[in-house]
Parts: C-alpha cells; sequence; structure tokens
C-alpha cells in the first residue's frame, strides 16, 4: 500500500527540505519523481540541487537533460515518472498523480504560511485519507526536528 507523508513547512522552503528527503531516499536504493508545481519553481529546484551543499551530491535531471529513464531523480510539472520511480514527491501545489499507487510513498510539502496551500493540503489529506491511504502528517519543532501530528 502507497504511504503519503504530508510535511507542513512553516519556516522551511522545499529547497531546504527537499535536499534532505532525497538523499535519505537515495540511500533506500529508491528512484524518485520530484513534480514542481511551475516551470519556475522546477528551474529553481534543479539549480539548487546542484548547488545546495559542495561535498554532497543528489544525481537529478529533467526532461530537457535527456536519459528520463536513467535518472535516479527526475525533476518534471507533469504527472509522468519515465524513471519507475518508487517515490513522488509534490512540491508547491503540484497537483496529486492519477494512480498514487504505482509509488511505494508520496511526500507532499506543502507551505503552511499560505492559505490556499494550506487549505489544498487539508482537501488532499481528506481525499486519500477517505480512500484507506497510510497517511501521516509532519511538522517541524522549534529544533528542526520533524515531529509526527496525525
Amino acid at each position: 500500500m502507497t504511504e503519503v507523508l504530508f510535511y507542513h513547512l512553516d519556516s522551511q522552503s522545499p529547497e531546504r527540505v527537499l535536499p534532505v528527503l532525497l538523499g535519505r531516499s537515495l540511500e533506500r536504493g529508491w528512484k524518485v519523481v520530484v513534480q514542481a508545481g511551475s516551470r519556475e519553481r522546477l528551474e529553481v529546484i534543479d539549480s539548487h540541487l546542484w548547488t545546495f551543499d559542495d561535498a554532497a551530491f543528489l544525481p537529478h535531471g529533467t526532461v530537457d537533460d535527456g536519459h528520463a529513464a536513467l535518472q535516479p531523480i527526475f525533476l518534471t510539472t507533469e504527472g509522468q515518472a519515465p524513471n519507475s520511480a518508487n517515490v513522488r514527491i509534490l512540491v508547491d501545489r503540484a497537483p496529486l498523480p492519477d494512480d498514487i499507487s504505482r509509488y511505494d510513498r508520496v511526500v507532499i510539502l506543502f507551505d503552511g504560511t499560505d492559505t490556499e496551500a494550506l487549505a489544498e493540503a487539508r482537501q488532499n489529506w481528506k481525499t486519500l485519507k477517505d480512500g484507506g491511504l497510510d497517511i501521516s502528517y509532519w511538522q517541524q519543532a522549534d529544533g528542526g526536528k520533524w515531529v509526527r501530528k496525525a
């Protein structure tokens, strides 16, 4: 069964949280698709993943880079998963995939300070919960540690 994780971002941007989640996914041997809500945000994320840490490397690419099926991390604004991803991460209000059952894990990062993003996350929570999926809600505590709230 697909596991769905909601990450409520209050004080950190997706660019700060995403490399950690991607690194952990790769450590587990998973392939990942990151879906952004717009082309502009996709370009920001792509650039950030190349420069976020001089000592770390997260192999990734976009459709523009070619070899999409070979990318351990594929960045997109569309619903495709050409790399046969195990994990789909949604950022910047990217829509839920039509069929989430093809993934082991779906992660939804949302900006808790954006009222529209918060309302959308609540609606997605209700839809997925009503669908009987295994879902959890995570929020960052003051020290930066993620705490499961639901």
